[in-house]
């Protein structure tokens, strides 16, 4: 598989294949200048092929779950290929993670990458042109651009499913990071973890990260929403006072390291998963086994199930339209 390696002057490394876009590791600096891969892997690309955490991983055509894998669009019914049980995730089992992409690198800090996803794949309606670009800047940004154009009517929901454990990939868990999520709301979900009812307020739960709080300091809270998504597994609302504008919706601080991480995105929404399915048998980079919550994902996107749900922005991408979306992961240390 095809290997691309992203850097800029400061000595930010990202790495990534064409073989479903995937990062496969982030190197950036703690407080004293040395450097650590933040993010879990393989060190065989072939491995990527072969595991279900989505390391790394392009989504698409929609991120996050549509429910009985079916929605109905212009008075028309359509069923998508299922892989949750009876439910769609992350664009189905041959989602956007399992396409090779093209790929452009103009020079050392910027690659285009480039999908066709035909009509019918995974059960959406007509072609999706996909153009994601990954940029690394000299602020230790790395830059994530969007665009798809669309043949017929079709939901479109793009995001990235990196990974991070801010101490080093192979550090242990991340319960001791410090979030801070710029979410005064998130989405409740029933057990198959679809969205069911209103967004709730964050005020008084567990799920009030609008000032720090460490991601163990309340994880094993008796909460009816955390006992279903085994910790964390939640679409959390942004703040904002503009729809569309780059936004920041989240930071994480890692003590022991100093490494800071914060995600500005034009979505309304982000995914917070603590980790709780990342624990594995299987060896990853440098044999290293990762276990339960020793990585967590941050996942910029519009609101799972959207197409079924009219009351949520609408994920609708039509002909003579153009999907665009931004993501900014900024790495700096404290």
């Amino acid at each position: 598989m095809d290997d691309f390696t992203l850097s800029n002057a400061r000595g930010m490394e990202v790495r990534f294949i064409a073989y479903g876009g995937t990062i496969v590791s982030i190197r950036v600096p703690d407080r004293n200048g040395v450097f650590a891969d933040v993010t879990p892997g393989f060190d065989s690309p072939g491995d990527y092929a072969n595991d279900g955490r989505f390391f790394g991983a392009l989504i698409g055509r929609y991120a996050n779950r549509i429910a009985g894998a079916r929605f109905t669009l212009d008075g028309r019914q359509y069923a998508l290929t299922s892989n949750e049980g009876e439910n769609q995730l992350h664009g189905g089992p041959n989602g956007f993670h399992r396409a090779t992409w093209q790929v452009a690198q103009s020079d050392r800090s910027k690659a285009v990458l480039s999908h066709r996803s035909p009509d019918g794949d995974q059960g959406f309606p007509g072609p999706l042109d996909a153009r994601v670009t990954y940029a690394v800047t000299d602020d230790n940004e790395l830059v994530v651009d969007y665009s798809a154009i669309a043949g017929a009517p079709t939901p479109v929901n793009l995001t990235q499913h990196a990974y991070f454990n801010l101490a080093g990939h192979d550090a242990g868990d991340i319960l001791d990071h410090e979030l801070t999520l710029d979410a005064s709301h998130f989405l409740p979900v029933d057990a198959a973890l679809i969205p069911v009812g209103a967004m709730r307020s964050v005020e008084g739960t567990p799920f009030d990260f609008k000032t720090p709080h460490r991601i163990g300091e309340r994880i094993n809270q008796s909460d009816a929403q955390l006992s279903i998504g085994h910790g964390y597994d939640h679409n959390f609302v942004i703040d904002r006072s503009n729809e569309g504008e780059l936004a920041l919706a989240a930071r994480v601080h890692e003590p022991r390291s100093g490494r800071v991480l914060e995600i500005f995105t034009t979505e309304p929404g982000i995914q917070f998963y603590s980790g709780s399915g990342v624990g594995s048998d299987r060896a990853g980079k440098g044999g290293h086994v990762y276990a339960r919550n020793s990585a967590l994902a941050l996942e910029p996107q519009h609101f799972p199930d959207s197409p079924n749900r009219p009351d949520f922005p609408s994920t609708i991408l039509r002909p003579g339209e153009e999907y665009r979306s931004r993501t900014v992961y900024r790495f700096s240390t404290s």
